[in-house]
């Protein structure tokens, strides 16, 4: 009886954490409508992050996405016009992929690359990729090499964006940079079965590249021949002789949703860089309407073996039959190795409102838990643009999805701060901790800091600067008890001057900052 009890109480208290909501959602902006987000961050210091959005808004936080500043992208020989793409390399410089639009040339011409050496820089003009007469260059994604900072880009190329005849075609085209994006090679075509170029499931597009373990360029996109894979071993002068099939797409790519402009289910590819049992796994996420137009679902293939053969389709959603699921993205983190999906989700509803869900695997993609992530949902609205992805960048368990939602008909760019702890069942409940913002703030001189343990902890209280650099080490790896507690900061005995700072409370298992600003 006594172990009957047992687990009907764990039973209950696993359900009622997967309800729970433990990701603290951050509205990054609300304003001009952004939409089709990328964020990235750097690997060096992942308290600096810098997000994109449709068609020329740039976002940086500089407290690993706690709050964020905005600005414009400009440039003004070649312009700015969308799909924003965010990466960044092995010296902490951010580069920011896009279409173009530019005085003089032709609508979405070239690809176009700005970079900003830390966020909060100023941006340069940029630089470009793929001209080609008229054609017109769109879907770019981007990877660094982090063994040599190599960038690689691919792309598709219209022979005419949006022409029904069949002597134009699309085709999957590849550039890369060796000296940080001030150059970038010819643009060469890598696919052997092209596209047409009306922008649908007979159009080849969604090439992502990966870097493999011994600097193999790994790329899959969709098209007429399904789900196919390239690859190159040399740095990307040379590539298979015949596109590899990895799976079906049944009835395409592109396909509708309720309350969504347009939807796609455009693949993402990545390889496993860790040092744990899966590196240099090849895995590839997207999602389509195999079980119906009214069950849209995330998929999932692997291969093991760089790219000859591949798993079985795999569904990454475990909710019952009948829902929606799209948008999907993925990554993996080059730490752990875990991979982590990134989607919207109506499992819970009957009509077009929409929560934002996870999914992780810890094995591969061997198996994957959902969790929910979003705070509430929201209902889209077919009149405005969502964009064609969203995106999640991981490194070393710090994950941050982007994602957008909207609120009366406006749209918001939205990050979640995903605590790795709470996505498996293998901690104490509850939080261990909570911290309040700074009062008052803005403050001339005096502040206090107030937080509750709900349980003993190891704990560190620190205050520092915009760049990262610690300016008091207010509570310093000291045992606390349970309880509520309260610390005064005077900045007058730093000699601080007027600005904005951030202060972290951190225990064993759990890091929350705050920004604060001290006035004049």
């Amino acid at each position: 009886m006594k172990k009957f009890l047992l687990f009907l109480l764990l039973g209950l208290f696993y359900a009622i954490a997967a309800k729970a909501q433990y990701h603290e959602n951050i509205m990054i902006s609300n304003v001009n409508g952004p939409n089709e987000p990328s964020i990235y961050l750097n690997m060096k210091n992942t308290d600096q992050m810098v997000a994109g959005a449709n068609t020329d808004k740039y976002y940086y936080s500089t407290d690993g996405g706690y709050t964020w500043e905005a600005g414009t992208l400009v440039s003004p020989e070649y312009g700015v016009w969308g799909d924003p793409c965010i990466i960044s390399d092995t010296t902490g410089s951010f580069y920011f992929f896009h279409l173009s639009n530019p005085q003089v040339g032709s609508w979405i011409d070239r690809i176009v690359c700005q970079k900003v050496d830390e966020p909060g820089g100023v941006w340069n003009y940029g630089t470009y990729m793929g001209l080609n007469g008229t054609k017109a260059q769109d879907k770019e994604w981007a990877i660094v090499d982090r063994t040599n900072n190599n960038i690689y880009v691919t792309w598709t190329q219209f022979d005419d964006y949006g022409n029904s005849n069949p002597l134009y075609r699309s085709n999957i085209m590849f550039s890369k940079s060796i000296n940080g994006g001030e150059t970038w090679s010819d643009a060469k075509r890598i696919n052997q079965i092209s596209g047409d170029c009306i922008d649908d499931d007979n159009t080849v597009e969604g090439a992502v590249p990966a870097v493999g373990p011994n600097g193999e360029i790994y790329v899959s996109w969709a098209g007429p021949a399904g789900l196919v894979f390239d690859k190159s071993l040399d740095g990307g002068e040379t590539w298979l002789d015949d596109d590899v099939f990895v799976a079906e797409i049944p009835d395409g790519w592109a396909y509708e949703i309720p309350g969504i402009s347009r939807c796609n289910g455009l693949p993402i590819t990545v390889c496993d860089l860790s040092n744990g049992p899966n590196h240099g796994n090849i895995y590839i996420n997207w999602s389509d309407q195999r079980n119906g137009v009214d069950d849209t679902d995330v998929f999932f293939v692997k291969s093991t073996d760089g790219g000859e053969t591949w798993s079985e389709t795999k569904r990454v959603n475990d909710d019952p039959s009948g829902k929606q699921q799209f948008f999907t993205w993925m990554c993996v983190d080059q730490i752990t190795g875990y991979l982590y999906f990134v989607y919207y989700d109506r499992r819970e509803y009957d009509d077009i409102s929409t929560d934002v869900y996870m999914a992780v695997s810890k094995n591969g993609g061997e198996t994957f838990t959902n969790f929910k992530i979003s705070e509430s949902s929201f209902i889209p609205n077919s009149n405005l643009f969502f964009g064609d992805y969203n995106n999640i960048v991981a490194h070393n368990n710090i994950i941050r999805p982007v994602w957008i939602r909207m609120e009366n008909s406006v749209r918001s760019i939205w990050t979640a701060i995903i605590n790795p702890y709470y996505i498996y069942y293998d901690i104490d409940i509850p939080i261990p901790l909570s911290l309040q913002q700074n009062y008052p703030n803005p403050f001339k001189d005096n502040t206090w800091f107030k937080f509750k343990l709900k349980r003993s902890s190891v704990v560190n209280l620190i205050v520092f600067d915009v760049y990262g650099r610690k300016i008091s080490e207010i509570i310093v790896n000291e045992f606390m008890q349970a309880g509520k507690y309260e610390r005064k900061f005077k900045a007058s005995d730093y000699n601080l001057p007027p600005g904005i700072y951030y202060f972290s409370l951190s225990t064993e298992k759990q890091n929350i900052k705050r920004k604060m600003i001290l006035g004049n």
